[in-house]
């Protein structure tokens, strides 16, 4: 009978053991599944806040063609939704509306649209921040335009932000490593030339100038081209200038942003621009009017392949 009561005694604590074990066991689970829930966010400070998002969002809304121009090179496929009108060409996949919901154009969103996708991350940049808290309502939303303002420094939060949010750390470090290594290369020609530029945007017979901390600033600012006109107003939409000014101004290179081949008119700045008075300059005389890629510089700025393509540009100049 002591060997039977052993035993049973013996039994019931094994069992005892078994049961605190099991609980345990469901409790770290637990544990790690909220571990797990929590990993899967991340705070994202930006221009307009702070957001949660969630990370490696299935269903994605993307109005910035600088953001979508970095996650079509870093092959991510959760692009849902993407403003239509003025794609850039190398983006033009994205005019699929079949594939790609049409979410409205970058000044006018169609919010019941978006509302109807139910999407888990909106991306937005300058034209749509007024919308911001419209946005929000919806899903979670984050501003990534670029500070041309601190051009580089703003690019780059940019797009490690992006890499955080589609596990993307590695490809994104590899990208601005190439990209930065393209820079010092462009510096080296820029600081030992002698030749100053002139940033001008072609609209329809009318030109602006662009100088230092402006929206094309990063010509000076990051890729060191001397000015041409150090007293150039920085603003969104450029200094308003005659071709008179541009001759007095004398620029040894003068870039050109055609906003004309931009949004699709069959207008050239080019028949406009290249006047009696252009002629002139030492810019002309020299064949040295580059005429910029709008898809890269006018309508998909800040992405990983549109920073890349143009310090391409500015070394062919010099």
């Amino acid at each position: 009978m002591k060997k039977w009561a052993m035993a049973i005694l013996v039994l019931a604590m094994l069992a005892v053991l078994a049961a605190c074990g099991a609980e345990e066991e469901a409790t770290d689970s637990q544990t790690a599944d909220a571990q797990t829930t929590e990993a899967e966010t991340m705070t994202v400070t930006h221009e307009l806040g702070e957001t949660e998002v969630p990370k490696n969002p299935e269903k994605v809304v993307v109005f910035d063609f600088g953001i979508l121009d970095t996650l079509d090179q870093l092959s991510v496929e959760s692009v849902a939704g993407v403003a239509q009108g003025n794609i850039p060409t190398y983006l033009e996949k994205y005019e699929d509306t079949e594939k790609y919901e049409n979410i409205g154009t970058l000044k006018e969103a169609d919010f019941e649209a978006i509302h109807a996708m139910d999407p888990d991350l909106i991306i937005i940049s300058g034209r749509q921040a007024e919308m911001y808290s419209e946005f929000s309502e919806i899903a979670p939303t984050i501003h990534l335009g670029v500070d041309t303002t601190d051009y580089m420094s703003s690019f780059t939060t940019n797009m490690e932000t992006v890499g955080e949010i589609f596990g993307k750390e590695a490809e994104v470090e590899e990208e601005l490593t190439a990209i930065n290594e393209q820079i010092e290369g462009v510096k080296e020609k820029t600081s030992t030339s002698d030749e100053k530029g002139l940033i001008v945007l072609a609209n329809e017979g009318k030109v602006s100038a662009y100088g230092a901390a402006s929206r094309f600033g990063i010509i000076h600012d990051v890729f060191g081209v001397k000015q041409a006109d150090e007293g150039i107003e920085a603003s969104t939409h450029g200094q308003s200038i005659t071709y008179e000014y541009i001759l007095d101004t004398n620029p040894d290179v003068m870039f050109v942003v055609d906003r004309n081949a931009a949004v699709g008119n069959e207008a050239s700045a080019k028949d406009s621009l290249e006047n009696e008075l252009v002629q002139k300059t030492n810019a002309y005389q020299n064949d040295n009017i580059i005429y910029l890629d709008p898809d890269y510089w006018y309508l998909s700025g800040g992405g990983l392949q549109s920073v890349s393509e143009m310090v391409n540009a500015i070394e062919s100049a010099f």
